[in-house]
């Protein structure tokens, strides 16, 4: 089949998420048929090399037969059972049972779900019922924040704190508040060392959540490094300050693990890496390293005896979705963790994140690059028009698209986001395909620079 007649088709069949859909009408897509290790291939056959992990995910990359074959046996066996009125299989108790085991923190309960969405949807549903067997009705307010992203279901897109998520959705629901960003580069004052800024930021929270009354706050949401706002690495005792703020008030924390867990900072989970203590753990894309659809809510003791208590009050914990622990993914998922463990991946990123983040930070004196920054297999590389200044480009994300238009015609993936460059390729990784990622980015950045006007 050729390129044409894909791009026609898709053109005319499917509507794309995240996506500028009356552009893609004039350039169409970019039809991608196999993939292996890192890299990734079009229908023409040319390669290009995954320095995003299909969308921060396919941790194990591209092609991995362990995790086809599970999949296989596990469809052979038992290809589908529900979880309701109490069922369950074999493999979704197994991998609950390593979850909890691998938690940061004790925890309890797993519930499955099937994207990071409905991870953070089941997450503040969660969230309602405790404070509803708590008896304290008014206490729902979940306070995210600017920059985050958390999905983009009803709830998940309104705690995503950036505005295209909300804008002609009508969102967001009047449960969700939001608060700094803590974006070290734009939003520090001069002179601010990452301590002072943090302190300033967790001030805020205070101040912010006592306008709202704390019998009103339910719960704050975060990713350990938030990734679609930007690649942003909390400052330097940020989340000590934070949370202290949240105990002062009794407001229960979830850590957003979506893109962070399994390895990406270089610990099993970034609250490890950040010092988070989470009530609520959400998690998804690396479980299943993306090979089939799975997410995870993983809630503390704390929180399941009140939803005991509420399901037997009302005969039914009326919350679940037809595949919550659906079998073959919950198999691809033990199969992952089997891989991370045997391979020791989460050794391997500790190993490889210094030729990766140097790799960037070697770049930063590129008049382009305003700024670098991330931890472990995670970085983003900030362009700016005005270095000295810190501007920003007008539109914003005019640097970024050029860039990653120019690293795709250097056979390089990876996103931006508006003029952040995110870098987050398979774990599985090697030195010498680091390097080679590394060196195809610098084409890039030299041809984007090449590209822009100036001055």
């Amino acid at each position: 089949m050729t390129t044409t007649t894909s791009r026609d088709r898709d053109i005319a069949y499917q509507l794309h998420p995240f996506t500028n859909l009356g552009r893609h009408e004039t350039e169409g897509p970019l039809v991608i048929t196999r993939g292996k290790g890192v890299y990734v291939f079009d229908e023409s056959g040319r390669e290009y090399l995954e320095g995003m992990a299909g969308l921060w995910c396919t941790a194990l990359g591209f092609g991995e037969t362990r995790l086809a074959e599970a999949a296989a046996r596990q469809l052979h066996t038992l290809p589908y059972y529900h979880q309701f009125g109490g069922k369950a299989n074999d493999v979704a108790i197994t991998l609950a049972e390593r979850l909890v085991q691998l938690m940061p923190v004790p925890m309890s309960k797993v519930f499955f779900n099937n994207s990071g969405s409905e991870a953070n949807e089941s997450a503040v549903k969660l969230v309602w019922y405790y404070n509803n067997a708590r008896g304290r009705h008014r206490k729902k307010k979940i306070i995210a924040r600017q920059r985050g992203y958390h999905g983009t279901t009803m709830v998940a897109a309104s705690l995503t704190g950036l505005a295209a998520s909300h804008r002609d959705f009508d969102l967001p629901i009047p449960q969700v508040r939001h608060t700094d960003c803590p974006y070290f580069y734009r939003y520090a004052k001069p002179g601010d060392t990452e301590e002072q800024f943090a302190t300033r930021l967790a001030e805020n929270l205070d101040a912010q959540i006592q306008r709202e009354d704390p019998d009103t706050v339910a719960a704050f949401i975060a990713e350990p490094v938030m990734g679609a706002g930007g690649v942003i690495v909390p400052p330097a005792t940020y989340f000590e300050k934070v949370q202290a703020v949240l105990k002062q008030h009794d407001v229960l924390l979830i850590a957003d693990e979506v893109i962070c867990g399994f390895g990406r900072t270089g610990r099993m989970f970034g609250s490890e890496t950040f010092g988070l203590q989470p009530d609520i753990v959400t998690m998804a894309k690396a479980i299943t390293s993306g090979y089939l659809p799975l997410s995870a809510t993983v809630i503390s003791e704390e929180i399941y005896r009140a939803c005991v208590g509420q399901s037997e009050k009302h005969g039914v914990f009326a919350h679940g979705y037809t595949y919550t622990g659906h079998p073959a993914a919950c198999a691809v998922a033990l199969e992952s963790l089997d891989i991370y463990a045997e391979r020791d991946l989460v050794g391997h990123v500790r190993r490889l994140a210094p030729r990766l983040q140097d790799g960037l930070r070697r770049l930063a004196g590129h008049p382009l690059v305003g700024d670098v920054r991330g931890v472990g297999l995670v970085a983003g590389v900030e362009l700016v028009p005005d270095k000295p200044g810190r501007g920003t480009f007008d539109p914003p994300g005019k640097a970024g698209a050029l860039f990653v238009a120019r690293a795709q015609a250097n056979g390089l993936i990876v996103r931006n986001l508006q003029d952040t460059v995110a870098v987050c390729p398979p774990l599985v990784i090697s030195e010498d395909e680091l390097d080679e990622l590394l060196r195809r980015f610098g084409t890039a950045l030299e041809e984007t620079a090449a590209a822009l006007p100036r001055g």
